[in-house]
Formats: C-alpha cells, sequence, structure tokens
C-alpha cells in the first residue's frame, strides 16, 4: 500500500487545526513532519521511547525536541507532552530477541510498544488523530508502522504516513543542520548499539 498517497486521502477531509498527538523519536525526525503537518494540524508531541537504555540519551534528545519546537514557527502552536521513562518495558517485549538483527522482530515489537501507548495517551485525552515520526527513517519499517497504526485505531484515528517521500528524510538533514540539532547514530537500544559498534 502507499502509505503516502493513503495519508493524502486522509488529509483531504482534515478541518484545518484539528489536534493530533505525534508520537516522535527524536528532535531531526520531529523537524520535517512538523514542517509538513505543522499548518495543517494542532500538534502535540508525545516523547515517549522506553527503547533508549542510557537515561542520558534520553534526556539529551528530549532536550532536543524541546529546542527545536521552542524557536520553529507553524500556523498552529505545537505542544510536547514528556512520557515516562520505562526501559525496563523495553527490556521486557525484548527478552528473547536480544541477538535480532536491528529491522528484525524486535524492532517490530518495539514500534508496537511507542504505538500502542501513543494510541492509549490518544484516546485518554481526546486526540482525534495520532501518528509516529518513525515513518521518516529509511532504516525503518514503514509498513510494519502503518499497520501496527491501523491496528490500534480506536476512539483515535491513526494517520498513515511514509514521511521519507518528498524529501522528507533529506529535508530532515537540512533542518537539523540549521537548527544545529544533535543527530544520534544509533536508534537508542543497547543491541542497536552494540551492532554498530561490531559493524
Amino acid at each position: 500500500m502507499n502509505y503516502d498517497l493513503e495519508m493524502q486521502k486522509q488529509l483531504e477531509d482534515i478541518i484545518p487545526g484539528t489536534k493530533l498527538l505525534l508520537h516522535t523519536c527524536c528532535a531531526p525526525c520531529s523537524s520535517s513532519v512538523l514542517e509538513r503537518l505543522g499548518n495543517i494540524f494542532e500538534i502535540t508531541i508525545f516523547y515517549y521511547n522506553p527503547n533508549i537504555t542510557e537515561k542520558l540519551e534520553y534526556l539529551k534528545r528530549v532536550e532536543e525536541v524541546e529546542k527545536f519546537i521552542s524557536k520553529f514557527k507553524t500556523k498552529y502552536k505545537i505542544s510536547l507532552i514528556k512520557g515516562e521513562y520505562e526501559p525496563e518495558k523495553f527490556f521486557e517485549i525484548a527478552k528473547g530477541l536480544e541477538e535480532e538483527k536491528e529491522r528484525g522482530r524486535r524492532c517490530y515489537e518495539c514500534y508496537k510498544l511507542r504505538l500502542k501507548k501513543t494510541a492509549e495517551v490518544a484516546e485518554k485525552l481526546n486526540f482525534p488523530f495520532f501518528a509516529t515520526t518513525l515513518t521518516l527513517s529509511p532504516y525503518k519499517n514503514s509498513n510494519w508502522l502503518n499497520e501496527i497504526g491501523k491496528s490500534l485505531s480506536y476512539k483515535s484515528t491513526y494517520l498513515y504516513s511514509d514521511f521519507k517521500k518528498h524529501n522528507g528524510y533529506k529535508r530532515s538533514i537540512e533542518l537539523s543542520n540549521e537548527y544545529n540539532l544533535y543527530r544520534q547514530n544509533y536508534c537508542g537500544c543497547i543491541y542497536s548499539q552494540r551492532e554498530k559498534a561490531r559493524d
């Protein structure tokens, strides 16, 4: 399925200023997504990433998100909800999958963990829509992310996406340079970090 096209269809019926809960992993991935959607939705970023093993790394990334949204201007305001730091939740779903390569089954379970929490918060706070910036990355499986998001649509509707389309990833690099954003070189989990070190 062409998820970018599916999103375009959804956007045709959006009332400008509709509220969107946007799960984000970091400021660089948020940047071009906010540029693309910030004049359509009133966006609240939900920073929830229990896969980030080191607390200092977790805090550094959320500080970069705060820094970026304080400077980046869109038609509608951008807010931030900081999710709890819960690495134990990630280690629980990663049991038995520690040796999986990045983009394997462990990553699927990690996507599901983060999107499930996003959907729960969206419903609790009455957001009509929720989405994730994770589809911006060429290292993430957009098909999995969209399938999971669709399966979690109950009271809140999942906004389909493939944000890497239309040079989204390239634009995120440009915006990162423009705003001097910290760009990490691994997803955040210790298993990804070890794999990078081996490579």
